[in-house]
């Protein structure tokens, strides 16, 4: 049974979600799969580092950053590494990309999947900036080099989405993809339903760790503008830039608005949405009153949910998590399990 060897960038959330996914999994991964593997290296710019050839004890890792810890005080191995020195000198055949980007540059997550592709590494992320910025380079740098280069987190987090697409979907054409891709906002419309004013609502998000201190990313469709690009972009072989996509978040949406739509009947989701029409990509990301007939008016929470409209099915919807530290972990799982296939 071979075992791969991983480099872990970014050992937050997600990071650790993987760890120990790894850990309850791995007797059941090597008997279903006979998928094995040993982090060799994990490297985090606020939890320190550490690599070790032989395998880092990943229960040991997680406690002791846990613990308030740094990953510099791991017994043995070599520590200080940066992230570039770890998937330079880690020896490891995968990188798992998960440190925090900036989606307007794609940086730093790019030039950590640009290094470890260019190096003949297989490359997992869930970080939007390189893939929806740089897919099409991305992409030719591991086809050149004979490596895969995966990010089914990057859209619906473990809900599978673009693999249920482009393997599901298989030999369908998939005219538009339409869909509620950030949990934070559903949360906060389902609420607002409710009779909550947007201000106390966002405040309660903030409070249950749905909506960060500053929620612009959220809040203004930022989070679920790189989701559509991607989705543009990968299923439907457009080559937008979010600079292309008119983009409107819901902070505009108030109570009066959501009553008068459900006197008509309708929901408000802000909805992802992207189409093909002729040889270009229609793409948008804003506030949708919803017929309540429609089957993503009726997701409520946290919950995403992305509809198909192909030429042989019509609609298919897809529903489920779009976010959480297994759930996230999870979709990195899948991507490593696709690459073990492959190989």
């Amino acid at each position: 049974m071979k075992e791969w060897k991983i480099a872990l960038v970014g050992f937050g959330t997600v990071g650790q979600g993987l760890a120990e996914i790894l850990l309850s999994k791995k007797k059941l991964l090597e008997e279903k799969e006979g998928f094995a593997c040993s982090v060799v290296a994990i490297s985090d710019f606020k939890k320190g580092s550490v690599a070790l050839p032989s395998g880092i004890d990943l229960k040991k890792a997680i406690e002791l950053v846990q613990g308030g810890g740094s990953l510099d005080d791991y017994p043995g191995g070599e520590h200080g590494w940066d992230a570039v020195t770890t998937i330079r000198r880690s020896g490891a055949e995968i990188l798992v990309e998960l440190s925090y980007t900036d989606i307007k540059s794609g940086e730093p997550a790019t030039t950590h999947v640009r290094e470890a592709l260019g190096l003949g590494m297989h490359v997992a992320t869930t970080n939007k900036g390189p893939v929806a910025l740089f897919l099409p380079e991305l992409l030719d740098v591991a086809r050149s080099k004979k490596v895969r280069f995966l990010f089914e987190g990057t859209v619906m987090s473990g809900t599978p989405t673009l693999s249920f697409a482009s393997k599901n979907l298989a030999g369908c054409e998939i005219r538009s993809v339409a869909g509620i891709l950030n949990g934070t906002t559903n949360y906060m419309l389902t609420e607002m339903e409710k009779g909550m004013a947007y201000g106390d609502v966002l405040a309660k998000a903030q409070e249950l760790g749905y909506a960060e201190a500053v929620p612009d990313a959220d809040v203004k469709g930022w989070d679920a503008l790189g989701k559509v690009v991607i989705l543009s972009n990968y299923l439907l072989g457009g080559s937008v830039k979010p600079s292309d996509i008119p983009c409107e978040g819901i902070t505009e949406i108030t109570p009066e608005m959501i009553g008068a739509a459900k006197c008509e009947g309708k929901r408000y989701k802000l909805i992802g949405k992207a189409e093909k029409k002729g040889n270009e990509i229609v793409a948008s990301v804003k506030p949708v009153a919803l017929p309540l007939s429609d089957p993503l008016a009726g997701v409520g929470g946290a919950t995403n949910a992305i509809t198909f409209e192909t030429d042989l099915l019509g609609s298919v919807t897809v529903v489920g998590p779009g976010a959480g530290r297994l759930e996230t972990g999870f979709s990195v799982l899948s991507d490593l399990i696709e690459i073990h296939r492959s190989s």
